[in-house]
C-alpha cells in the first residue's frame, strides 16, 4: 500500500492535499488523495505517474514494500520552528535514506557500519564530564589532537548518515536512528545546508555528541549543555587550542581568533567559549571579548565575521552514484533518479565538469 509513502513525500514537500490536487491538475480531488494515504483506496495507473511526477519520486518508490523509520528525533531549533516544519524535515530525510539504502544494497559491502562507543568515558552525570568523552572519541577514532578538516566525511566514514537538507531557518539540525526490520540501527544527521560551514560543523558534532553520550540524571536542558561542551572539545581540542595560544593569556586581539579560526573552522564566538572553558582566558577577559563580539554583531546566525566556511557538502552518496555507474550495477538515468538530479547533470559529474 502507498499510504506512508505518498503521505511522506507530500509533507516533505510542505505541501497540503490541496495543493498537492493542484499539481496534478485536479485528476482527482484533495478527498480522494487523503483516501489514498490512509490506505482506503488505491490510485490508477495514471494518477499514480501523476502524483510521482508531481512529487518529484518515482512510481517505484510510492509502491516499494522497504520498511523504514526512524526513531529517536532530535531537532535542534529555534523557538519559532513549527511542528509542520518537523514533519517536512521528517519526510525529506526519510525519502533521501531510503535512496542512500537503495544505492548501497546494489552496492554490496558498501554500508559502514556504526559501532557505538561503550567505555564509561562516554557515561556522563554532568556537563564538564563531556569534555571527557570528547577526548575519548578522538582517541578511539585515532584523531590525535590536530583539528578535523571534514566533519561529515569523518562522520560518513564511520557508519553516520549526514544528510544536507533545505531547511527552515529556525532549524539547524537533527539526528535520529533509521529502523529496518532485522537489520542494525544507523543513525542519521541532518544540516541545514543554508547555514555557513562553521555552523553546520558545530551542529555535526553537536549531534554526534547525542549519539555517543549517556546520561541517566541530567535534564534536558544540561545534555544540550553537555553536547555543546563536547562539540567545542571534540572540534577544537584542549591540548591544541593551549599549544596555539598558550596557557594563560591577559588578552587575546579578535585578529587573532579570526586567524586562528581559519584552523579549527569554526566560529570566533566558539573559540572564545573555547577558551573560556580551557582556562586560557580569565571570565574578565572572556567578558571583554564576548562584549566585543555581541557588538560586532559576530555571536548570531547573521555574523558577518571574517574568513566565513563554505557549507560542507556530504559528498559519499554521490561517489556511490559514480561507482555504481561505472560497475555497471546501475544506469545513468537510475543515478540521476537517486540523486534528485537531471541526467544532464549526473552526465556532467560523471565526465569531472561539475564539482
Amino acid at each position: 500500500m502507498i499510504g506512508n509513502r505518498l503521505k511522506r513525500a507530500r509533507e516533505a514537500l510542505g505541501l497540503s492535499l490541496r495543493d498537492l490536487e493542484a499539481r496534478i491538475q485536479r485528476q482527482v480531488s484533495a478527498q480522494a488523495i487523503g483516501k489514498y494515504e490512509r490506505n482506503e483506496m488505491m490510485p490508477t495507473s495514471s494518477v499514480l505517474l501523476a502524483l510521482a511526477e508531481a512529487l518529484n519520486v518515482s512510481p517505484e518508490y510510492l509502491l516499494s514494500q522497504r520498511e523504514v523509520e526512524l526513531s529517536g528525533i532530535d531537532f535542534r531549533k529555534s523557538p519559532h520552528a513549527s511542528s509542520k516544519e518537523e514533519r517536512a524535515v521528517e519526510a525529506a530525510v526519510l525519502d533521501q535514506i531510503e535512496r542512500y539504502l537503495e544505492l548501497e544494497e546494489l552496492l554490496p559491502g558498501s554500508e559502514q557500519p556504526w559501532i557505538v562507543p561503550e567505555h564509561s568515558d562516554f557515561i556522563i552525570s554532568v556537563v564538564d564530564d563531556a569534555e571527557g568523552a570528547a577526548d575519548a572519541l578522538r582517541q578511539l577514532w585515532k584523531l590525535g589532537i590536530d583539528p578535523i578538516p571534514l566533519m561529515a566525511e569523518l562522520l560518513e566514514e564511520k557508519g553516520v548518515k549526514v544528510i544536507a537538507l533545505d531547511l527552515p531557518e529556525g532549524v539547524s539540525g537533527s539526528k535520529a536512528m533509521i529502523q529496518r526490520p532485522n537489520l542494525p540501527e544507523l543513525p542519521v544527521i541532518v544540516v541545514n545546508q543554508k547555514h555557513n560551514g562553521e555552523r553546520q560543523r558545530f551542529t555535526l558534532a553537536h549531534e554526534l555528541a547525542h549519539l555517543v553520550l549517556k546520561s541517566d540524571n541530567l535534564s534536558e536542558e544540561l545534555l544540550e549543555k553537555a553536547a555543546d561542551r563536547f562539540a567545542g572539545a571534540f572540534l577544537m581540542a584542549r591540548e591544541m587550542i593551549i599549544r596555539l595560544l598558550g596557557g594563560q593569556r591577559t588578552l587575546i586581539s579578535l585578529g587573532e581568533l579570526a586567524e586562528l579560526k581559519k584552523i579549527f573552522m569554526v566560529s570566533v564566538a566558539s573559540l572564545v567559549v573555547r577558551c573560556s572553558q580551557v582556562g586560557v582566558i580569565s571570565k574578565a577577559a572572556y567578558s571583554r571579548l564576548w562584549a566585543q563580539i555581541k557588538g560586532m554583531g559576530w555571536n548570531g546566525p547573521q555574523s558577518n565575521e571574517p574568513f566565513r566556511f563554505e557549507p560542507e557538502v556530504p559528498k559519499r552518496m554521490e561517489r556511490l552514484c559514480l561507482r555504481a555507474v561505472s560497475e555497471g550495477a546501475i544506469s545513468e538515468p537510475k543515478a540521476a533518479q537517486l540523486l534528485r538530479v537531471s541526467v544532464r547533470e549526473f552526465d556532467k559529474k560523471l565526465m569531472a565538469q561539475i564539482a
